[in-house]
């Protein structure tokens, strides 16, 4: 299945998929259901992939609220019936000085990211434009209780809430069909925030672009399926559908853009 699988998918993926692999190896020779931590979408579409391809073991992702961008995923023999519970996620309210002090998401990430955790630790930081919330591993929950007290200069308190008080966040995302010459970072970045190529390749080349919440390695970096760019000062597009080709040999696709404030 392994090798079969891998010319699906890049080579950089290569590590994942061996994670994947031991993971639902687990799942089905102990017979039990294995938690993963917060994966990217890019990653649950890979895993998803993978369990489709078995009869023994099955999945479901989750990440504290309907259409979580970020989710954890559960492995599990097909007996097994998952419950909400079974997520070990913890939802925190951000209480700090409404009237005095605003917030923002990356004030937030920015303090999650450097607080000594892996990235993959917390999921989504969410808001409805006035309160903030952001979802977190049962295990982090004391951490993050004990370490974090400013987000940026704004003092604030973590207060735990259930999971069905999540906020219902801000949509800003739009959905753009369009074509592109090929599926090359800058190109998608081009389409998306109406740029250059020059300049979108600039900005991939000084660091002001991040590729599934990691690093982007290079201007022409393919990208695949489900795959989200952030771009520093204009925003986020996710590639949510690759299409066919038209006359022109140019490839149709369908973009979610989210524009910065």
């Amino acid at each position: 299945m392994n090798e079969n699988l891998k010319q699906h998918f890049r080579d950089s993926e290569a590590p994942f998929i061996e994670q994947v692999t031991s993971w639902l190896r687990q799942a089905a020779d102990q017979y039990r259901p294995i938690l993963t931590a917060f994966l990217n979408p890019r990653q649950v579409y890979i895993a998803q992939t993978m369990v489709n391809q078995l009869d023994d073991v099955r999945m479901r992702a989750f990440g504290g609220y309907p259409g979580a961008e970020l989710q954890r995923l559960l492995f599990y023999p097909s007996y097994y019936q998952p419950e909400e519970s079974d997520f070990q996620i913890t939802l925190f309210n951000v209480v700090y000085p409404v009237k005095f002090a605003t917030l923002k998401h990356g004030q937030i990430l920015g303090t999650l990211a450097n607080s000594g955790v892996e990235r993959d630790v917390f999921g989504d930081i969410v808001s409805d434009g006035n309160e903030w919330q952001f979802f977190c591993e049962n295990e982090m929950a004391q951490y993050f209780n004990d370490q974090i007290d400013h987000f940026g200069k704004t003092k604030v308190h973590l207060t735990a809430v259930p999971l069905t008080s999540a906020l219902i966040p801000e949509d800003d995302w739009e959905s753009v069909t369009t074509t592109v010459s090929s599926l090359r970072a800058d190109s998608v970045i081009k389409a998306a925030f109406n740029l250059s190529r020059h300049h979108a390749k600039e900005l991939i080349e000084g660091a002001k672009v991040r590729l599934n919440w990691a690093d982007l390695p290079k201007a022409d970096y393919e990208l695949a399926l489900l795959d989200m760019l952030s771009v520093t000062h204009y925003g986020r597009v996710r590639l949510a559908e690759i299409g066919g080709e038209t006359k022109k040999a140019r490839l149709r696709i369908t973009l979610n853009i989210i524009h910065s404030k």
